[in-house]
């Protein structure tokens, strides 16, 4: 549980600084366009990127700290021993999607990208760097649900 602490310590905190850098980019789009009147060629393209980022890395981070939409009306009304089987059979679901869908069609999504050499137009950032927010999180969400797992057994 020590490395499981460690991580969630670290992603928590990457979340914050991404938080914070997009929200003084978006404040720097609007002082930009409405004071100087030229907005900046870079602030949307990267507070989309940021929010790219945010958005898969947060759901890893609620996946793993169990804080994510559920419905839990089944498993209430369960005996301990059937809410375990219902959670074991959930946590593997979600390793399942998460190996095939972020993991491994992530990874794919990267190579590819970065295979075709492809760049954003403003930044000019290898789009692959963009992407590999979907195989990192994919990664993060089966660590914590075999954690899960461990925890269960």
């Amino acid at each position: 549980m020590e490395l499981r602490k460690k991580i969630d310590k670290i992603l928590g905190n990457a979340l914050i600084i991404i938080m914070g850098v997009m929200v003084i980019n978006v404040l720097w789009q609007v002082f930009t366009r409405f004071v100087m009147g030229t907005p900046s060629s870079f602030t949307d393209e990267l507070a989309r990127y940021l929010m790219i980022w945010l958005g898969i890395l947060g759901a890893a981070y609620v996946s793993g700290r169990n804080m994510h939409v559920a419905i839990d009306v089944l498993p209430l009304r369960s005996s301990s021993k059937t809410q375990k089987k219902i959670k074991l059979l959930v946590y593997i679901l979600i390793i399942v999607f998460a190996l095939l869908a972020m993991v491994i069609g992530g990874s794919r999504l990267v190579y590819i990208t970065y295979i075709l050499d492809q760049f954003s137009p403003a930044l000019q950032m290898p789009l692959a760097v963009v992407y590999a927010a979907i195989p990192v999180s994919g990664l993060l969400i089966i660590y914590y649900k075999v954690s899960d797992i461990k925890n269960i057994l």
